[in-house]
Order: C-alpha cells, then structure tokens, then sequence
C-alpha cells in the first residue's frame, strides 16, 4: 500500500508538471485559434469537427474496454494474458477506425449537407475540414491502445512528454498558419492532422521499446474477444449517452441559434476543459490503482482509494472553479479580444457541472474494473440519454439557450444517485459510507466556502487584475481552511499535520 501511494505521488506530480504547460499553452492556443480564424470559422470547426465526436463514442466505448482489459491483466500479472489482451484491443481498434471512417463519410456527411446550419460562402471549407477530421480520427483510433497501455504501466513521465510536446506543435502551427496565405480553417485542419500523426507514431515507437506485449500484433482469441466485445457494447450505451448529450447539445444549439452560439459554447467547453485537466491527472494517477487493487482482491484498499479519489477530486476542482466563477467578466476579457456572447453564463453553469461531475469517475473506474456493467450502464446511460430530449423540448418551447446546460445539471445529479445505489453490491460499497464520507463533507465545504468568499468579493468596486488576484488568494485561504476543519477526517489531519511538523523540522 506504502509502494502504491508513492507511485500515485510521484505520477500526480508528474502530471501535474505536465498539466501546467498544457494549460499555458492551451489557453494561448485557444486565444490565437478564435482570432486568427474569426468567430464564424471557429464555430464552424466546432460543430463540424464535433460530427465526427458525435460517431467516436464506439471508439470511446472500446477504449475503455482496453484500459480496464490491460490494467487488470497487470493487475493478476499474467503477461501471456496481457499479450493477447493487446493484440485483441489493437485488431478490434482497427474494424472501429474502419467502421468509424465508413459512418463518417456516409450519415455523417449527409448530416453535414442537410442539417448543419453552415454560411454559403463557408460551405466549401466545412466539408474539407470535415474530411480531415474523419482521417484524424481514423489514425487516431487505431492508436489508441499504444496509449492505453503506457498509462496502464503507469509510465506517466513518457505520457507527460508526449502531451506536452502535442501542446507545443499545436502552438507552432497557429504561427504557421498566421503567414500562410490560404483559406486558413482548412489549413488549420490539415496541419492539426499532421500534428496527430506525428504524435500517434511517437506513441506506437516508445511503447514497442519499453513494453514487451506491445510487440504483439493483431491477435483473434474468440473468448477474449467476446468478453471484451461485451464489455464494450455495454459501454458503448452509456458512452453514446455522454456523447449525444455533449455533441447533441452543440447541434441544437447550432440548428436554434447558429455558429455564432456555437463559438461561445466551445470557449466554454475549453474553460472547463483547461481546469478540468488539473482533476484529470489527479484521477489518472489513481485509476490504474483501482483497477489492479480490484484485480488482486484488495477491496478495503480500493473502497479508500474511490473515497480520496472522490473527495480530493471536487476539492481542487472548486479550489480552481470558485475565482473563475466569481470573476468570469473579467477573466474572458483578460483572455480573449473577443467574447463572443452568452460565453460568460455558459462557462459559469459548465464549471459548475464540472464540480458536482467530480464524484463521478472514480465510481465509473470502479464499476469498469468489475467487469459487470450491464445492469449499471443501461441505468445510468439511460438517464443521460433523457438530457438531450428535454433540451429540445425546452429551446421549442422558447427557452434560453443557457436552459440546455441547466437540463444538463439536473441530469448529472440525478445520474450521480443512480450510479452510487447500483455500484453499492458490484464492489460491496456502502452508501452510508459514502455519503458520510464523501457527499456530507464535499457539499458543506462548498457551501462554507462559496459562502464567505462570495461576500468578501463584493467588498471593492470594479475589478482589476490586483482585485482578482485578492479575490482568487482569499477564495484559496477560505477554501482551503474549510477543507481543513470539514473536508477532511481525524486521520488524514493528523497526517497533514505530522508532514507539516517534518517540513519545518528540516528547515
């Protein structure tokens, strides 16, 4: 257990480090890709590039099954298993990029033509750039179990470097692209595919000199594949929910309001993307953890490790969401030249689902390490799926655009209760374990905090870069001091405390 918690240290901060040049870059890259390529073009590769989105959730779907094959195999540490698990997931990759690329430039392109709502004198360029993104995705999705498998070994060093390096290329190119003289959404386009398969062999290169099942090719074991097409399929349910309701989204708002709304939805999207990324390497540093303590028997091990996962997880996200949410005005002012409207509602409700989407992951990593997601996946797909009807039937209705992420809220809460009630007997979880130890705290620390920080902001008229970095300093002191006293129990501030006395001991 003592290996294990240094392991997940060690691959946080590395991710971490990474994270923190990702999200520079990225928010950079994003301020030069709106006003290099204008708000219509950007809206247009938005909702143009999300069609394919929209038809990746099979991919999305067998990629989970990959991970949660090949962690477990590691898990038991079986590595003829693990050699055929990998040469299953690369074959089955391979039909998904197939039938991906076969949907995409069939009913998708069809939907392109027919129901996007795309300016006549833009339309050209849409359908080049929509091209590209099927063949992005096609290279993508083969190489996905590459990937896969570096962060099933935890080698999360070589996942940083990659990452990072994708940033920097993606940062160049607007530089290119700003003194080419052609139609630059289409170039963008271009370029970002060569950027992807760039790094998709840089994956497949380190993988085949670190990892010995990795230079297995494609394996047919029917049992294997059938065990891993069931999982699958059944994730492949509660991944088109996510996807519907994410991409369905942007085509609604696209058929109702036009390219321009869908320009303000995806600064949103990649607000709540650049901090979400602070989350996500927490979580992957913890998810292989979960899978293998499962795999070896280690269920007290595993029930601590969802609980810290949970916790910790919507505690930084609110460390990092609660300034942005009182200061949204003038962060996107201060970020971008220009904002398009309905940007500044749409990055305070997707922050704040992003905060109460926390809980979810670890129990969903959980659920998957089981093997046994029928039954939980057509509950919990089911009621996401109720997201996108409902946000129809309110935009018909007349509803503001802003309802739509409302709808999604509600839906997230709700899909939340009904995931924990069906993991309780997949890995003998007790709810009131749960609730007391992670729903009671992490809801009276945002309570506490939003609270007191909300008022203190009011204080000053106007807001300045000085008065945001007040309110962002005093948002962090208050946040962090009711972590402290309400977020976390008698044995975890002991620890804190025992390393802070070290700490000072050594200086």
């Amino acid at each position: 257990m003592q290996g294990s918690n240094r392991r997940i240290a060690k691959n946080t901060l590395i991710l971490y480090v990474r994270m923190l040049f990702t999200m520079v870059l990225g928010l950079y890259t994003s301020r030069l890709v709106l006003n290099t390529l204008g708000v219509t073009d950007y809206g247009i590769y938005n909702v143009v590039g999300g069609i394919i989105t929209l038809l990746g959730f099979i991919n999305n779907s067998m990629s989970s099954a990959s991970s949660r094959f090949l962690t477990f195999e590691l898990g038991t540490g079986n590595i003829e298993r693990q050699k055929k698990v990998f040469g299953q997931s690369l074959f089955i990759h391979l039909l998904i990029a197939i039938l991906v690329a076969f949907l995409g430039e069939t009913i998708g392109l069809w939907f392109v033509y027919e129901k996007i709502n795309i300016p006549v004198e833009r339309f050209f360029s849409a359908i080049v750039v929509y091209h590209v993104s099927v063949a992005t995705a096609f290279f993508n999705i083969i190489c996905v179990p590459y990937s896969a498998l570096i962060i099933a070994h935890e080698k999360m060093r070589a996942f940083a470097y990659i990452t990072i390096l994708d940033a920097v290329l993606k940062l160049v190119i607007l530089f290119v692209l700003m003194v080419l003289p052609y139609d630059k959404l289409i170039v963008y386009s271009i370029l970002l595919f060569i950027v992807q398969i760039l790094i998709q062999i840089i994956y497949i290169s380190y993988s085949l000199n670190n990892f010995q099942e990795s230079k297995n090719w494609f394996v047919w074991d029917r049992c294997l594949f059938r065990d891993m097409f069931s999982f699958a399929c059944w994730s492949m349910f509660g991944n088109l929910a996510v996807t519907l309701f994410s991409q369905g989204l942007n085509v609604l708002i696209n058929i109702f309001f036009g390219p321009t709304v869908n320009a303000a939805r995806g600064i949103a999207v990649q607000v709540q993307g650049l901090v979400g990324r602070f989350i996500e390497n927490f979580q992957i540093a913890l998810n292989p953890q979960i899978t293998k303590q499962y795999a070896s028997g280690e269920i007290i091990s595993m029930h601590r490790l969802i609980f810290m996962s949970s916790k910790y997880s919507f505690f930084l996200m609110m460390l990092l969401s609660l300034p942005l949410l009182i200061n949204t005005d003038y962060v996107l002012g201060l970020w971008l030249k220009t904002v398009p409207e309905y940007t500044v509602i749409f990055v305070r409700i997707m922050l704040f689902i992003s905060i109460m989407g926390t809980l979810s992951n670890p129990l969903i990593v959980s659920a998957q390490a089981t093997g046994r997601i029928r039954v939980y996946q057509q509950v919990v797909g089911g009621i996401l799926l109720g997201i996108l009807p409902v946000a129809y039937i309110f935009l018909k209705s007349g509803a503001p655009v802003y309802s739509v992420f409302i709808v999604h809220l509600v839906f997230t809460l709700i899909a939340h209760c009904a995931r924990v009630y069906m993991i309780r007997p997949m890995i003998k979880l007790s709810i009131r374990e749960y609730v007391h130890k992670v729903v009671i705290r992490v809801c009276g620390v945002l309570i506490f905090s939003a609270t007191i920080s909300i008022p203190l902001s009011m204080l000053h008229e106007g807001v300045s870069f000085i008065t945001f970095m007040l309110d962002t300093l005093i948002c962090m002191i208050v946040s962090l001091i009711v972590i402290f006293y309400i977020g976390m129990d008698k044995v975890e501030k002991e620890f804190l405390i025992l390393k802070f006395k070290e700490v000072i001991r050594k200086f």
